[in-house]
């Protein structure tokens, strides 16, 4: 099968992460785009690249910079001295894959032409929407906020991503083992196993898998806990809990399942829910967005699985 044959290779590319390629497969068969967080070094690009080139799609890689415009990103309108007449040249954004390399190195003004492409699909150039090629998905790549030179996402862009990931480091025997692969110069490429077609096909048949009404229940009930929470000010809106929701159909395909378990949302609810919550000031200073995710979780009774 061919999303086993992509889960091996990426497995064998990116070392000892097989949740985190699970997490970044269930955010592209939901139909959702990717933020990889972490500190330089760690292969949150090395990963973004692995993902497009498994696909025989139009890839495009934009790195953002703090002089980057809007424009160049989605395109613009110029005037055509031998015509006569305003023609358009596209960005980079339109393509199947589009890797975004240090996404919060942009000014705010340039993430935000990524709003209007991210949610609909479509991008809007001098009055005119042109729409973005199917499948379409962002992989983006941010260091934390603290580094020199970056700028938070908005809320309304974080709000975009289906999942943020944290990839972390690897432990030792994972890393040992990349150091005698760079060595022996033998470190994987990843080639084209899945096409386009492959993936909406997959999102095809990930919308079908069903949820009962206690999983739906349970997930609600995650969803308004971050409402009514002291230290968030901004719980998650009804976009999230979509997204949720997705997110445990497609995590319950790449599990063979043709239906959820609780165990499918709570396990996805720090990924997919964490980043969209805006903490009080005094949550700021106490806590962070994945601990107050996780201390809900605790609170919240999981109900008993139903066959």
């Amino acid at each position: 099968m061919k999303l086993q044959q992509l889960k091996d290779q990426l497995n064998t590319i990116y070392l000892g992460k097989s949740n985190v390629i699970d997490l970044c497969l269930t955010a592209l068969i939901a139909e959702g785009h990717i933020l990889l967080e972490d500190v330089p070094g760690t292969g949150k690009t090395m990963l973004a690249k692995a993902l497009a080139n498994s696909f025989d799609s139009a890839f495009s890689r934009i790195q953002f910079t703090a002089d980057l415009l809007p424009s160049d990103v989605i395109g613009s309108d110029f005037f055509n001295m031998k015509t006569q007449e305003f023609e358009n040249k596209r960005g980079p954004l339109f393509a199947n894959v589009v890797l975004i390399d240090e996404i919060n190195r942009a000014v705010p003004r340039t993430q935000s032409a990524l709003l209007e492409a991210m949610e609909e699909r479509q991008v809007s150039i001098g009055g005119t929407t042109y729409q973005m090629p199917a499948p379409f998905f962002v992989i983006a790549t941010q260091n934390p906020i603290e580094s020199s030179g970056t700028f938070p996402l908005p809320d309304a862009q974080l709000d975009r991503f289906m999942v943020a990931i944290e990839v972390g480091y690897p432990n030792l025997e994972h890393e040992r083992q990349l150091l005698n692969e760079v060595l022996a110069n033998v470190r994987k490429q990843a080639i084209g196993i899945a096409t386009g077609g492959d993936l909406i096909t997959w999102q095809e048949e990930a919308r079908r898998v069903h949820a009962s009404q206690d999983v739906l229940d349970y997930l609600l009930a995650i969803v308004q806990a971050t409402r009514h929470h002291a230290l968030v000010e901004v719980g998650v809106s009804p976009r999230g809990a979509i997204a949720l929701l997705r997110a445990s159909q497609s995590f319950a395909f790449l599990s063979g399942r043709d239906f959820i378990i609780p165990e499918d949302v709570k396990y996805l609810a720090k990924h997919v829910l964490s980043h969209r919550l805006t903490l009080t000031l005094e949550g700021g200073i106490k806590t962070t967005k994945a601990d107050v995710l996780l201390h809900l979780l605790d609170d919240i009774p999981v109900p008993v699985e139903m066959e």
